[in-house]
């Protein structure tokens, strides 16, 4: 594996604000990957911006209770998530899912600027390191 491909790195564009995330290595990630570029209006459940995306998967290594900057993928929805805190079914300071999402990634840096997001629409490309 050369080294370009030992990490999948994309960013996540909201208005002004733009982070970087870096992808697991699992089979999400790779297919949410290989869909790159993604723009697209976003829907706000609490501290979490989701959207559809085409890809249709099962759930992969499932769960609710997920870590802020962590990045998931929910099948009911077809829909690429984003954790930054609190969602309306958070039972305590962690993002919780409303069922379960597939874990495909984690933002690099802090997250939780994503509560400053003005712009109503949201892009996901491929990371080009200058």
């Amino acid at each position: 594996m050369s080294s370009a491909e030992e990490k999948m790195k994309i960013e996540i564009s909201v208005g002004n604000i733009s982070l970087s995330a870096t992808l697991a290595d699992n089979e999400t990630a790779r297919m949410i990957y290989n869909s790159l570029p993604i723009e697209s209006s976003y829907n706000v459940w609490g501290d979490e911006f989701y959207f559809a995306i085409p890809i249709y998967m099962d759930i992969e290594e499932g769960r609710e209770i997920m870590e802020i900057g962590e990045l998931g993928y929910w099948p009911p929805g077809h829909a690429f998530c984003i954790f930054f805190g609190k969602t309306p079914a958070s039972t305590d300071d962690c993002p919780r899912a409303a069922s379960e999402v597939s874990p495909f990634g984690q933002i690099d840096g802090d997250a939780t600027v994503l509560r400053q997001a003005e712009a109503s629409t949201i892009a996901v490309k491929r990371w080009k390191e200058e």
